[in-house]
Order: C-alpha cells, then sequence, then structure tokens
C-alpha cells in the first residue's frame, strides 16, 4: 500500500496523455490492429520521465567523467597498495572523499527509474478486465478508461498481454496466443539490443574504468542485464516492453547529444599526458576509450611528439671545447692533421 502514490502517479500521467492524443482526434478504435492513443500515451510517458531526469542525467555524466579523470591517482593507488585489498580499498574511498567523486552516481538515473519501472509494471499487470469494478478504479482510473486501456492492443496483441501468459488469460481479453507470443518476442528481442546499445555507448564514451569494482559493474550493466532480460523479458506485459524500448532509444538519443555537445575532453589531455601509463597497460582503463576514434586518433597521432622533443643528436654531437673521453679509431683521421 505505500507504493500506491507511485501507481497514482504514473496512472495519472498517463491518462493525460491519453486524454490529450484523444483530444487531437486520434481515435480509439483500432488502426492496423492498434490502440494508438494508448501507446502513445505509453511513449511520452517515457518523454516526460526523461524530461525530469535529464538533470540528474547530466549529473551522471559529470561524475563518470570526474571518475575517469582520478583514473591515474586510482592507478597509483593499486600499484602501492598491490596485494593489500583492505588498505586498497580504504585510500580509494578516501579518494573518492576528497576529490567529491561518487562511484555510484552512474548508476543513480537507473535506480530512479526502477520504482517508475515497477510501478507501471504494477498498473499494466492491474489491467484486468475481469477483476471487480471496485479494483478497476483504483489510481485515479474510470470505468471507461480501465475497460479501455485493458482492450488496448498493437498490432492485435493486447498491451496487458505477455510472452508467458496462460491461455485462460488471453482467453479473457480475446488474445490470440501466437500473435501475441510472436510480437512479445520481437519486442523482447529489440530490448535487449536497445539496452546493451545505451551500456556500449556509455563506456566507450567515458572509458572503462580502472577500479576492479567499477569495472565489474561496467561489465555487469554491458552483458548481464541484456542477457537477464531473456527470461524477465517473457514475464513483461507488452505495455512494458513498449515502455522500456522506448526509453532505451531516448537514452540512446539522449547520450548521443550529450556527450557531443560536451566532448570528453579531460581523457583526451590524460591520453597525451599519461601516456606511458596507458601504453605500458593495454588492458586496464584507458586504452579502450573510443577505441575506434579517440584511441585511434589521440592515441596514435600523439606518439609521433613524444619522439621529437627527445632530440638524440644534440648528446651525440660533439660540444665545443669538450675533449673526447675514449676517442674511437673511426674518429682519429679527422683529427690528425699531420698527414
Amino acid at each position: 500500500m505505500s507504493l500506491d502514490w507511485i501507481y497514482t502517479a504514473i496512472s495519472w500521467i498517463l491518462l493525460r496523455w491519453h486524454a490529450l492524443w484523444d483530444a487531437i482526434g486520434i481515435p480509439d478504435d483500432r488502426v492496423l490492429g492498434t490502440n494508438w492513443a494508448w501507446i502513445l500515451a505509453i511513449v511520452f510517458l517515457v518523454v516526460t520521465l526523461r524530461i525530469i531526469l535529464f538533470p540528474v542525467f547530466v549529473k551522471q555524466i559529470k561524475s563518470q567523467r570526474a571518475m575517469q579523470a582520478l583514473q591515474p591517482k586510482v592507478k597509483a593507488l593499486q600499484e602501492k597498495h598491490k596485494g593489500d585489498k583492505e588498505t586498497l580499498q580504504k585510500e580509494m574511498m578516501e579518494l573518492y572523499r576528497t576529490e567529491k567523486a561518487n562511484p555510484l552516481m552512474g548508476c543513480l538515473p537507473m535506480f530512479l527509474q526502477i520504482p517508475v519501472f515497477f510501478a507501471l509494471f504494477h498498473v499494466l499487470q492491474h489491467l484486468d478486465p475481469t477483476i471487480s469494478e471496485k479494483y478497476k478504479l483504483l489510481y485515479g482510473w474510470s470505468l471507461e478508461q480501465f475497460d479501455s486501456a485493458a482492450n488496448a492492443h498493437l498490432f492485435n496483441a493486447p498491451i496487458s498481454a505477455k510472452f508467458g501468459s496462460s491461455a485462460a488469460e488471453l482467453a479473457a481479453v480475446g488474445a490470440d496466443g501466437t500473435t501475441v507470443k510472436v510480437l512479445a518476442g520481437i519486442l523482447v528481442l529489440i530490448m535487449m539490443g536497445t539496452t546493451f546499445l545505451t551500456s556500449r555507448q556509455m563506456i566507450l564514451k567515458t572509458g572503462w574504468a580502472e577500479d576492479p569494482q567499477q569495472k565489474m559493474i561496467q561489465r555487469l550493466m554491458l552483458y548481464g542485464i541484456p542477457f537477464s532480460l531473456l527470461i524477465s523479458g517473457s514475464l513483461f506485459p507488452i505495455g512494458v516492453v513498449i515502455y522500456w524500448v522506448t526509453n532505451n532509444l531516448f537514452t540512446l538519443a539522449q547520450q548521443q547529444w550529450v556527450l557531443r555537445k560536451f566532448p570528453p575532453v579531460q581523457m583526451n589531455k590524460n591520453a597525451s599526458t599519461a601516456r606511458p601509463a596507458s601504453s605500458g597497460a593495454r588492458s586496464t582503463g584507458n586504452s579502450p576509450v573510443q577505441p575506434a576514434r579517440t584511441g585511434g586518433l589521440f592515441g596514435r597521432k600523439a606518439a609521433p611528439e613524444p619522439v621529437s622533443p627527445v632530440v638524440d643528436t644534440k648528446a651525440l654531437a660533439p660540444k665545443p671545447g669538450a675533449k673526447p673521453v675514449n676517442p674511437k679509431k673511426g674518429s682519429r683521421p679527422a683529427n690528425k692533421p699531420k698527414g
């Protein structure tokens, strides 16, 4: 019962968007087997929430950049306390506190969206036309709105149905099991792919962390979460999968815009100034940063620059007035004016 306010808030946003599309003239009847007013309501529910969370997303980018700037110091601590994990963790926590960097800030937007996701999951799961009228009126719904949403379809598959729906559940909403499974399966695969791409985009732009714990979290987000959706996705109503896919697509566009607007300049500088460390540790966090773009441009173009300042010919050339300490035979004919 303590989460009723979240369910009510999500329902309110969903119903306001549906009312807007209905006022614009988008019909509640099916067109191409789809009730577009409800589908667009779910899509713009995502847009609303992402606009609200945009300042948090910017803080996430700044936090990840700050963590990336600390990687040389983190690596120095790892070398200093190699084999002493307890001291290493203590020193790293002290470093994060001194530099006011929060390793968990990078996951904050995802954590904030978890209650929203479960609230939408509950609301769509609640759209069961067989429940009593008393429960249909929960969370600010009217009977007309509830019945309309409970019978909303996407390409002839109810948005309240899921891949794992039983025959009785499908019969209650008048759905065909094959249609539901095909559409839900396609959407789950798209959900997995876009989830992987959002994590991969962020990691390639900001770089792998050198802290083993942070790197493990990055790998979990990159591979573990998309793979887990293969199983859990069968339990999600189609409406929730629509929300997830839309959220991922919005995240991809938002990340691309923010990362182009505010490129990771700090890593470019670190890549040139701390090049010996990155070239010596190929498997650590600095080298995989934009391996096809930034790493190739800044890493390889910066390589000739350290060579040109190291002018070894000055050290090899004889200095004026200096006597050779151990002259070689090859140099005697040049110093032999007698002949």
